[in-house]
């Protein structure tokens, strides 16, 4: 048990600084462009720099995954740990923004298989009954980074700041929050190399063959036993490069076509129709090769299709409600409450915060209620915060915002372990590598969607809105009469602000109501009650053949 519990933690504190990584150059975003020449009037040019790794992020996780499958999860995570401190290296030493841009992408490649190889390791390690409570700490460490992440890079770089002599050093005091995870990546290792199992789970000495994977369906790792250094020696070991190739260049596409670094002039950047397309035809190859290659990147042999769907879905519609609340929140705060950026990310750590726990609550509940009502009460409970994030006048109280937010973070959070265990209990076990990362690409692939077409739609409306105003001008019109003019252009505006985004949260309320209804198809039951019907079924056959 005790060999078990470090293995989880030292794969959590690996989640935790790939976390981490995602969100720390927010706060030092400025010195970064400031420091490569970047005007500070044009932070679009520098959007790259989180975009970058959260393609790398999402990109690579299914064959990560899968490869972590194959060749076993401590194996995939000591790679990623060094291709992590690769990247560090390379974002560190830039000199330029496409140089910065790479080292991003290579960390976030390596950090986003930390996610889901560590979730496929508590299928290893744990049986079905046991299981979502420690999800619920590897979700809480995710979930903890993204808390933690802006305040780490500022207080790093501040540090950095109070030891320079020079003033004209201060601006590169963002290089040392990525030199920091050198020694942070060797600590992981280590810890990773102690604790963490060699080899893969028993029972997959048949994966590589078509259809192999239904071998290892029914009997998961066993808790005196959970793994086998020697499991399925001298198999053949056959990887889907291309399927994995193709969904990432699917999802890389994606990313690249809704990123638009001018969106005052058009919803779609330039390219954008003509890459989504070419995302779409990727994605129909990537799905014609997986119906007939002999080795596919998850063989729906064994996988109960539709709760696995589910869970899916699920995760997307989470994903779509996170990143929202992370943007618009922000944006409300510094144009209708009139807050500093400062005050804006303070009032944003409310829901934050609630994250984290919510993942911990998820986990142990999920646990003894099952996963299908866990998922659909978080669903339902964020449904109503952004029903009440809706209807937010411009002169809220600070009881209402810290009331509605908290709400909001402890709902989705409780969504993160049950809908990762339901993944992992209706999947053979040989497959739970890249099934978790399913689960995490639906889920960031409904970040991007979801704020993408969200923020499309804000914009169209605020400039409907918007349309017939005139902009009051100080000539030919009285001092008191111009006053007026701008008094009431100034109403007008924020009323078109306010409508804008409720309208946004109202959507984002019916995108949760839509996930709690598909959670309903999720297992019922828990893992526990399902082990002993299943224990009961046995002990009546077996009577009846004796």
């Amino acid at each position: 048990m005790r060999s078990r519990r470090l293995a989880i933690g030292a794969g959590a504190l690996a989640v935790l600084l790939g976390a981490l990584d995602a969100y720390v150059v927010v706060g030092v975003l400025v010195d970064m462009v400031r420091d490569l020449g970047i005007p500070v009037n044009h932070l679009e040019r520098a959007t790259p720099v989180v975009t970058g790794y959260l393609l790398g992020y999402v990109a690579g996780m299914p064959l990560l995954g899968q490869l972590s499958d194959r060749f076993g999860r401590r194996l995939v995570l000591q790679l990623c740990l060094i291709g992590f401190g690769v990247g560090s290296a390379v974002t560190a030493l830039a000199g330029d923004l496409p140089l910065l841009v790479a080292g991003r992408v290579v960390q976030g490649l390596a950090g986003g298989a930390l996610l889901p190889v560590t979730m496929a390791l508590v299928g290893d390690l744990w049986d079905a009954r046991r299981r979502a409570g420690a999800l619920g700490v590897v979700g809480a460490a995710q979930e903890l980074g993204s808390v933690l992440g802006t305040l780490y890079g500022v207080g790093v770089a501040s540090l950095f700041n109070a030891w320079s002599v020079s003033e004209s050093l201060e601006p590169q005091s963002w290089r040392w929050v990525f030199w920091v995870n050198l020694p942070l990546a060797l600590v992981a290792m280590v810890i990773v190399q102690r604790t963490v199992p060699g080899g893969v789970v028993a029972g997959r000495a048949s994966v590589g063959t078509a259809g192999g994977a239904a071998s290892g369906a029914a009997a998961g790792p066993t808790e005196a036993d959970p793994v086998s250094e020697g499991a399925g020696a001298g198999r053949s070991v056959r990887i889907d490069f291309v399927g994995g190739g193709l969904l990432a260049l699917a999802l890389s596409l994606l990313v690249v076509g809704l990123y638009n670094p001018d969106p005052e002039h058009a919803v779609l950047p330039p390219w954008g129709w003509p890459v989504l397309g070419g995302a779409l035809v990727v994605f129909v190859a990537f799905v014609l090769w997986e119906k007939r290659s002999r080795v596919r990147l998850l063989d729906p042999t064994g996988v109960a299709m539709r709760p696995f769907l589910a869970a899916l879905a699920v995760s997307l519609a989470a994903g779509a409600a996170l990143m929202v609340t992370l943007v618009d929140v922000e944006l409300f705060a510094q144009t209708v409450l009139r807050r500093d950026s400062a005050a804006a990310v303070t009032l944003l750590a409310r829901f934050l915060v609630a994250l984290p726990v919510g993942a911990l609550v998820g986990g142990w509940l999920a646990g003894r209620v099952g996963d299908r009502w866990v998922s659909f009460a978080g669903m339902a409970v964020a449904g109503v915060a952004y029903a009440l994030i809706s209807r937010w006048p411009a002169d809220v109280s600070a009881f209402v915002l810290d009331r509605d937010l908290v709400i909001a973070g402890f709902g989705l959070g409780l969504v993160i372990a049950p809908v990762s265990a339901a993944v992992l209990r209706v999947v053979p076990d040989v497959q739970h590598g890249v099934a978790s990362a399913a689960v995490v690409v639906a889920r960031m692939t409904g970040m991007l969607v979801g704020v993408a077409a969200l923020s499309a739609w804000g914009l169209h409306r605020f400039r409907e809105l918007t349309a017939d105003l005139d902009t009051p001008l100080p000539f030919g019109v009285s001092p008191e009469e111009f006053k007026r003019q701008a008094e009431a252009y100034q109403r007008a505006l924020s009323d078109a602000l306010l409508t804008e985004y409720h309208e946004i949260f109202l959507i984002t309320a019916v995108i949760c109501g839509v996930g709690a209804v598909v959670a309903l198809l999720l297992p019922g039951g828990t893992a526990r009650s399902e082990r002993r019907s299943g224990q009961a079924s046995v002990e009546v056959r077996d009577s009846r053949n004796g």
